[in-house]
């Protein structure tokens, strides 16, 4: 590596507070929050609206009982494929890039994620932003186009110093959302109990009647969501060690502020649907049009209980106020994502803030080409991919790591460790992939097209394990020694705090990120031979090889 590159890798890691330990395992050093900082952080970032729309969406298709069919099948799914995912974060303090890495992908076929993450980032950026300028046109009169502007370059300033201006932001905003959210809907229940039983009778552009067909298309709208648990690793991976003295709020914490979220998903799609067929029942189908905008739903609320002017107000501050809370997480964690793919692929780290307007651009452009028209189609597609990746990973981790014992049960992502492709992974969301979505598009017939997202769940849960059956887990680790001698956990379990020095970049950084890369005569002791250590972004970044152990 040259001279100029050791001073950039230097300074980039002198300023980790900006970088938020992009590319890497996130130190005990830093890790300074309690429990439930960290998940009060992850649970202000699904503040987010969409589900409003998508419940609303699903249920003038399909009916209610089959919209709430699907809100529970897909809320089942995105709780069990999260929860493995999401504690193995919060105990091993890594990304679910990292993650996927060591659980079936490989060193680059983790990239393959990566993309389908990144994308998920922007599409319900642009979703989340759109809802926002939908607010601004109706309260304030700003034109959409100047609505969508101000929607994606709002987040820009909280963005940038990455989890310690999150945390700040999600603790001041999360009691005055839940106020504005949560009270109103109370009140309309208890005030028109009669609108229940016509909820529950509603039965959309359908028959209405019970369809297990209509309610998988509805869970297929629903389950891109399942992205959405990554997006709460990025905060949980800062949770602090577990020890016996926190054991309970860890738990605890990571369960609500990891899978958990989906319970709160849920009840805001139901939310989104009641208040929906409320709107049609009251003011006739001439409302449909605005029956799925969030901001709609919340001023005819509003107007409930409150003088117009006032109601228009607080439609329009929640209505921004949850889109900010919401959209920064987006932003944030895509430029993790396309950071990492971008850097593996060119071995040059050039920052994640630069990744960051890039995927700002990227949404802006959507909401540009009025995506929010198309909510059920885009969805409806990119689930496919969204299930095959996260229930690999999860099946991966709980059959795999647990039962099967042929994945390596600590996670490994450091390059020298890994192999480049893992197939156990890589093919399995391949194939699946490509099989649901032909499904989708009805390539097999109409009769099956509504289950291509049930398609997307199964395939990963069989061919996961047979995958390590068959390749009899070869491809998980390049190397089963990283050449360090201290051990790489502490007495508790959680990953070392103890620090090794980089002779790359000069830094000194600890036991979990480091691995040695190769020794030199040390002439103050007779010339015996040293190990040299690399941290794991300047292996990463090496082009030349020399920095990587030879496979055993």
């Amino acid at each position: 590596m040259s001279a100029h590159s050791q001073v950039t890798q230097a300074a980039t890691k002198a300023n980790e507070t900006l970088e938020d330990y992009t590319l890497r395992f996130a130190p005990r050093s830093y890790r300074q929050w309690s429990c439930s900082a960290v998940a009060g952080s992850a649970l202000g970032g699904i503040a987010y609206l969409a589900d409003f729309a998508i419940g609303a969406n699903i249920g003038i298709s399909h009916g209610t009982l089959n919209a709430l069919l699907g809100i529970a099948y897909a809320s089942f799914v995105i709780f069990i494929t999260g929860l493995p995912t999401c504690y193995y974060a919060a105990r091993y303090n890594i990304d679910l890039d990292l993650i996927t890495r060591g659980s079936g992908f490989g060193y680059y076929g983790s990239i393959l994620t990566n993309v389908i993450f990144g994308s998920f980032t922007f599409i319900f950026f642009a979703l989340e932003g759109s809802i926002m300028a939908q607010g601004l046109e109706l309260g304030l009169g700003i034109p959409l186009w100047m609505g969508y502007a101000l929607s994606t370059f709002l987040v820009l300033p909280l963005v940038i110093y990455g989890m310690k201006a999150l945390a700040k932001f999600q603790a001041w905003t999360t009691p005055m959302w839940l106020v504005l959210m949560v009270l109103p809907m109370g009140y309309l229940v208890l005030a028109n109990p009669d609108s229940i039983p016509t909820f529950l009778a509603y039965t959309g552009e359908g028959t209405g009647a019970l369809n297990f067909g209509a309610a998988l298309m509805a869970a297929g709208v629903c389950l891109p969501l399942m992205c959405q648990n990554a997006e709460q690793i990025d905060y949980l991976r800062f949770m602090p060690p577990r020890t016996d003295a926190n054991r309970k709020a860890w738990w605890w914490s990571v369960i609500l502020g990891g899978p958990g979220w989906v319970i709160l998903g849920g009840l805001k799609q139901i939310t989104g649907l009641f208040i929906a067929v409320y709107m049609i029942a009251k003011f006739g189908t001439s409302v449909m049009p605005v029956a799925n905008e969030p901001v709609h739903q919340f001023l005819t609320v509003y107007q409930e209980i409150m003088p117009m002017w006032l109601a228009m107000t607080l439609a329009v501050v929640l209505v921004v106020v949850s889109q900010i809370k919401i959209n920064v997480t987006n932003a944030y964690c895509g430029s993790l994502a396309w950071t990492n793919s971008y850097t593996r692929i060119t071995k040059r780290y050039p920052g994640r803030l630069i990744f960051v307007v890039l995927n700002l651009i990227a949404a802006f452009m959507l909401m540009e080409m009025n995506m929010f028209a198309f909510l059920n189609s885009i969805l409806g597609f990119y689930s496919n991919c969204t299930i095959a990746w996260v229930t690999t990973v999860a099946v991966d981790i709980a059959i795999n790591k647990y039962v099967l014992k042929i994945s390596p049960k600590t996670p490994e992502y450091r390059r020298s460790m890994l192999y480049d492709f893992n197939p156990v992974g890589f093919v399995t969301v391949i194939v699946t992939v490509g099989v649901s979505i032909a499904i989708f598009f009805g390539l097999f017939g109409k009769a099956i097209q509504p289950y291509s997202a049930l398609t997307a769940f199964v395939i990963p849960i069989v061919m996961t394990p047979v995958m390590a059956i068959i390749t009899q887990g070869k491809y998980y680790l390049r190397r089963a020694d990283d050449g360090i001698d201290l051990p790489m956990f502490d007495a508790d379990g959680n990953p070392s705090g103890e620090t090794l020095f980089c002779h790359v970049c000069q830094q000194e950084y600890e036991r979990p990120d480091m691995i040695a890369v190769l020794q030199e005569n040390d002439a103050g002791t007779g010339g015996k031979q040293r190990s040299l250590y690399s941290c794991s972004l300047c292996l990463s970044t090496d082009k030349t090889g020399k920095l990587l152990l030879p496979a055993t």
